[in-house]
């Protein structure tokens, strides 16, 4: 152990002196400490709450800010140490050129995309931007997504012990596309289900957005709320999860209801899915689920997890292009460091 001067020292140079202004005249003694210690980069990062009208709701996510010298093999031990759904890092504070490198890391592995990450990410950017650009464009496995804030009026109530964000981040997803359709019947049996549990108006149906789901419709809440999978691989094979969905809300805001499961290390649920959501409001549009070829809904997700969140769905169709985004608020919880 180095004796050589303070530990206040050492703790300044490590924290300060090195890291966050490496350009500045080094503390006192710090030529020595140089020699002696080994000196570890201090790396920030945010915890938010995504999709969430209040904060301790909706989908966690962590961010790690100025994250370019972690290799990925790094990336993906911290991934797995957060144990969230995704952890992204944010691989330059410059944007090179006006596109910020990001990474998203499940605790298994590495995506090309995904909703939530996308949002909170892009929020995470301008909040500490003094600026406050209205739009933040990020460079993600599948090419560049721009992220738009709106400042809307319709601010939900909240509880004293929430803090509520009133924009909402809007996501322009790369363009879903639909593949094939499912036999209900073996996809009911797999859900615990019944196949009047699901709505037969409307196809089982692959869907992608770089990354492949399921869409299974249902009757409504009551099927929902009775859905298990106990493994995913009879049904996610090559896919990162299943989205159920149904028509009714769990608030009166709501049009949608839905569940998602995927694998991780065993079976788990998303409490919001901004990537699956993309899929399903294409799915929507050509569908007429809702009777249009235009979408402008709002979906639940995670209320069977006590992570009630809302995703804002829309979709503009234009000829045989459709034009899809999803929003949603983000919220702060807390900041913190590690080496």
């Amino acid at each position: 152990m180095c004796t050589a001067e303070p530990a206040r020292n050492l703790v300044f140079y490590c924290r300060v002196g090195v890291s966050e202004f490496p350009n500045a005249p080094l503390p006192i003694g710090a030529a020595r400490l140089r020699r002696c210690c080994y000196v570890r980069t201090v790396h920030d990062y945010l915890l938010l709450d995504v999709f969430a009208e209040n904060r301790l709701a909706g989908n966690q996510l962590a961010v790690v800010l100025d994250a370019g010298s972690l290799t990925g093999e790094h990336m993906q031990a911290i991934a797995r140490e957060f144990n969230f759904s995704e952890t992204s890092f944010v691989c330059s504070a410059i944007p090179e050129p006006g596109e910020y490198p990001v990474r998203i890391f499940t605790p298994t592995a590495e995506l090309p995309f995904a909703g939530h990450p996308t949002l909170g990410t892009a929020w995470a950017i301008r909040s500490l931007s003094s600026e406050k650009p209205p739009r933040v464009v990020l460079k993600l496995g599948v090419g560049s997504v721009p992220v738009e804030f709106d400042t809307v009026t319709d601010s939900v109530p909240v509880e004293s012990d929430t803090v509520t964000d009133s924009e909402i981040a809007w996501m322009r997803s790369p363009t879903p596309v639909l593949g094939e359709k499912r036999d209900p019947a073996g996809v009911a049996e797999l859900l615990g289900l019944q196949p009047a549990d699901l709505d037969s108006r409307f196809s089982v149906q692959e869907a992608s957005v770089g990354i492949s789901f399921l869409m299974v419709p249902l009757v409504g809440l009551s099927a929902l709320r009775r859905a298990r999978l106990e493994t995913a691989a009879p049904l996610a094979a090559g896919r990162v999860g299943v989205l159920l969905f149904c028509p009714e809300g769990h608030e009166s805001t709501q049009e949608i209801s839905a569940r998602l499961f995927f694998e991780a290390g065993g079976m788990r649920e998303d409490p919001a899915t901004g990537s699956a959501n993309a899929c399903l409001a294409l799915y929507l549009s050509q569908h007429r689920y809702l009777g249009s070829a235009d979408v402008d809904a709002r979906v639940g997700q995670g209320y069977e997890m006590a992570r009630a969140s809302t995703l804002h769905l829309r979709v503009k169709s234009e000829g045989e292009n459709a034009l899809v985004s999803v929003g949603g608020r983000v919220q702060l919880f807390a900041k913190g460091q590690f080496q």
